[in-house]
């Protein structure tokens, strides 16, 4: 089977020609060296995918017939990403800074909403008689 067609089959891609993608921009190892999409897989052949910047390890076990359901996956590989993969992806996501620097830009949406509660909290005076 093609190395394309099987991580869409073990549904590491949604879609097949996202696969092909990944293959072609070498973002897919098989048995440690870049791989083309045509690239066939075999039992036992180690796969490394790099996908939302973890590079995931996976060991093929089996060649499903087709695209399998999420609770048969297991069969068909096995997953051997090390833990210090997802926490270092962890850590890269705390250390971006989601906030816009003051002065740049158009205020976001809650930004504006923050500036209308503002406004309209000290526009009501405190003590009105009317």
């Amino acid at each position: 089977m093609r190395i394309d067609k099987y991580l869409w089959c073990v549904r590491y891609f949604k879609t097949r020609n996202i696969g092909t993608e990944a293959c072609k921009k070498g973002h897919v190892k098989l048995n440690g060296s870049a791989a083309k999409p045509s690239k066939e897989v075999m039992p036992q052949d180690k796969i490394i995918v790099r996908k939302n910047q973890i590079n995931y390890q996976l060991t093929v076990l089996d060649i499903p017939p087709n695209r399998v359901g999420a609770k048969l996956v297991a069969l068909y590989r096995l997953d051997t990403t090390p833990a210090s993969e997802f926490e270092s992806n962890e850590l890269l996501q705390y250390s971006k800074d989601y906030y816009r620097k003051k002065g740049a830009g158009r205020p976001t949406k809650k930004d504006r909403r923050d500036i209308e509660d503002y406004i309209d909290d000290s526009a009501v005076p405190k003590n009105s008689e009317e």
